[in-house]
């Protein structure tokens, strides 16, 4: 019996299996079949929720973690809410340092789940004292009987994606699949994803998704890390300011660097195009997608996997608020339609 047709005894039972959902009119005029992995079925709406039970359970059969302990962790909000969760079902007390990047309802969220949380400055270096990896270095030092999971230099971020999501695509495809689009912000999916699809096939195509400000697309060409690169973009868990050792770029093709604008009018056409209702970053893949499609990736033999991370739910105060996409001058040069309210 599967899981979801089952009782189970806790929401982190139903962490993975993660449907794969046909592409119909979006992608209708693209050769080639497309197909999403839509990680916002995950009971914590994220595919974060595969990293933080994995890291946590690690912890446990470790011994680092008993009962009383403190989990800390880095995160732009999925992460946070992922954590906190499996603090909360395990018993664990949870500190959050969040980018400010992070919307006043991804932080409430975190609140809601009990967790402590510390909304740090996104635009400043790395190393700046108030960065959010310092901040939560610091809480580590500070905090008795803690452990800090920190996802972008924790080898088993990659590991629970080649032990879950790589398998779930290699299965659901029945071994067809020839190329995943994968959005790179910690690396841990596309390494993981990338490593156990690779030992299957070598000739499955691994393309990355990095965003404009993001240093990691010229990383992986050059091996240089070109500060040059760094500017303010809006995309939430997509791209870096520092290199990841959680990221396996070996496992990598290619990436492609998508625009602010473009990902959230993607995000949105999925929503009225396809039914999905899914969060910015899956439109940074989806529109990747689309650039890669342009450039000659596919053809009608390819069988496309686009991982799409989180619901859409947690960018009501962004993306689908009008008002916030007006304000940043995404209305400009495109609008897709939506539907309207009338009171009455």
């Amino acid at each position: 019996m599967e899981k979801h047709q089952r009782i189970v005894n806790n929401v982190l039972e139903l962490i993975g299996d993660t449907p794969l959902i046909r592409l119909n009119k979006i992608t209708q005029h693209l050769s080639g079949q497309f197909l999403v992995k839509y990680e916002g079925y995950n009971p914590g709406h994220s595919m974060k929720d595969r990293i933080a039970l994995h890291i946590v359970e690690e912890a446990e059969r470790r011994g680092v973690l008993k009962k009383g302990s403190t989990v800390i962790e880095t995160t732009s909000g999925n992460t946070g809410f992922s954590v906190a969760m499996v603090c909360l079902i395990k018993g664990y007390n949870c500190i959050l340092a969040v980018n400010s990047k992070a919307s006043e309802g991804k932080i409430g969220m975190l609140k809601a789940m009990g967790a402590k949380v510390y909304v740090c400055p996104a635009h400043v270096s790395a190393d700046d004292p108030r960065s959010y990896y310092e901040v939560a270095k610091r809480l580590h030092a500070e905090t008795a009987d803690s452990v800090y999971i920190n996802q972008y230099f924790n080898s088993l971020n990659s590991e629970s994606h080649y032990l879950s999501t790589g398998p779930e695509i290699w299965e659901q495809t029945e071994g067809k699949v020839t190329h995943v689009v994968v959005a790179s912000g910690t690396g841990g999916t596309i390494s993981g994803v990338g490593k156990y699809l690779k030992e299957k096939n070598p000739n499955i195509k691994v393309l990355g998704v990095d965003a404009y400000g993001s240093l990691l697309k010229k990383f992986h060409e050059t091996k240089e890390l070109d500060t040059n690169e760094l500017y303010p973009y809006r995309i939430e868990g997509l791209g870096k300011n520092l290199i990841p050792s959680a990221t396996n770029f070996e496992v990598i093709d290619v990436f492609e660097k998508v625009k602010d604008e473009d990902a959230a009018h993607r995000a949105r056409e999925l929503a009225v195009s396809e039914g999905l209702f899914t969060g910015y970053t899956s439109g940074a893949v989806l529109q990747a997608t689309m650039q890669y499609a342009d450039k000659g990736y596919f053809d009608k033999d390819s069988m496309v996997v686009l991982v799409l991370p989180d619901h859409g739910s947690r960018y009501m105060e962004k993306i689908y608020s009008d008002e916030w996409m007006q304000e940043q001058g995404f209305f400009d040069s495109q609008k897709v339609s939506s539907g309207e309210v009338e009171y009455v």
